[in-house]
């Protein structure tokens, strides 16, 4: 037999992975004869609680998990921000863990908070873990009867609970509002297509133009690489979207799909002599204080990342009080909104 796990042992018995759970901590829930198989089987074929299940047998800590990809970005720290309020006001507290965007730093966070310091896991996966396409700490996780909910970069493969934004539809409603302002020449500024969410975000582009009838023009698709997004790289970054503006001259508007991305075209524009919103129209995405702030102030789709928090929270929290890790799962879509203001006419 393979490493068992509480989700193996469930499956071998017939019962679902709360029951053997509840059985391994001598839970009254369940029925003496069901306790007594359970942890036979356990016993027989030498099972060993990890960390995550050795939380699971003790006391509920009454505290949440929570692992982000990057801490200086508005949208997360609005999920913390709700996450907290919801915890707050059901008497849980909240430890933070940061990946810095590596898997390596995920992988060691997940374990080290599952060490009998939490109940369950709120976490939007880094980008080197998409690139990866490794999920066996995230897989292990829920096999050992931990709950997670991931929001925002929800990985497919995965069957737990979610919380993601529209990403599609807040691109498509946001290059439509360009096309209906004028443009034809729309250009994106974009991810690596193994990010999901700029994945999503470059669809909603193409939606956009495919239902307005304009035809897709791959030179006005700028697809930047995940290292340019590192503080010590910043000045390629600014390098490679400056240089896509100067040589295409006839865009008309750009959508980017964070707010980084979006600042850094619009400065790239005005150095180039052109203006905002006459010449070109920008949108961002995320609405962070900087694009509140900018000159001219930017228009962004907001992904409201407080209620998004709050959303997951509640999530996690009901797993928890209920003693359920199994099916089926809830996958929660946050509208977005797009807030104009003066990079559009």
């Amino acid at each position: 037999m393979q490493k068992l796990t509480l989700k193996k042992i469930a499956q071998e018995l017939e019962v679902s992975i709360s029951t053997v759970s509840k059985a391994l901590k001598d839970s009254p829930e369940i029925g003496e004869d069901t306790k007594e198989k359970i942890k036979a089987f356990a016993k027989l074929y030498n099972y060993k609680p990890n960390n995550i299940a050795l939380s699971l047998k003790n006391r509920k800590t009454r505290t949440l998990g929570v692992i982000i990809p990057e801490i200086v970005h508005h949208f997360f720290t609005t999920v913390i921000s709700g996450i907290e309020e919801v915890a707050e006001e059901m008497g849980y507290t909240v430890i933070i863990g940061l990946s810095n965007e590596s898997f390596e730093k995920e992988v060691t966070n997940m374990d080290k908070l599952a060490n009998g310091s939490i109940d369950g896991f709120i976490l939007s996966v880094s980008k080197d873990t998409q690139l990866r396409q490794d999920f066996h700490h995230l897989k292990e996780t829920i096999d050992q009867g931990m709950p997670i909910v991931m929001f925002d970069r929800a990985i497919p493969e995965i069957d737990c609970d979610k919380v993601i934004v529209d990403d599609e539809e807040g691109a498509r409603k946001a290059v439509k509002m360009l096309l209906e302002n004028g443009a034809s020449k729309v250009a994106i500024i974009t991810t690596e297509d193994h990010i999901n969410v700029g994945k999503l975000r470059t669809a909603g582009y193409i939606s956009a133009l495919e239902q307005s009838g304009v035809p897709i023009n791959e030179a006005l698709i700028l697809k930047l690489k995940d290292a340019y997004n590192d503080e010590a790289n910043l000045d390629k970054l600014n390098q490679e979207i400056h240089s896509f503006v100067l040589k295409n001259a006839q865009i008309d508007a750009i959508f980017a799909v964070n707010e980084k991305y979006a600042l850094t075209a619009m400065r790239a524009v005005q150095l180039a002599g052109k203006s905002i919103p006459d010449d070109i129209q920008v949108v961002g995405f995320t609405d962070g204080v900087l694009s509140r702030f900018a000159t001219p102030a930017l228009t962004t789709v907001s992904q409201h990342g407080k209620e998004l928090g709050r959303k997951a929270a509640r999530l996690l929290i009901d797993r928890i009080e209920k003693d359920n890790f199994d099916p089926p799962f809830t996958t929660v879509v946050l509208e977005t909104e797009l807030i104009q203001r003066e990079s559009t006419r």
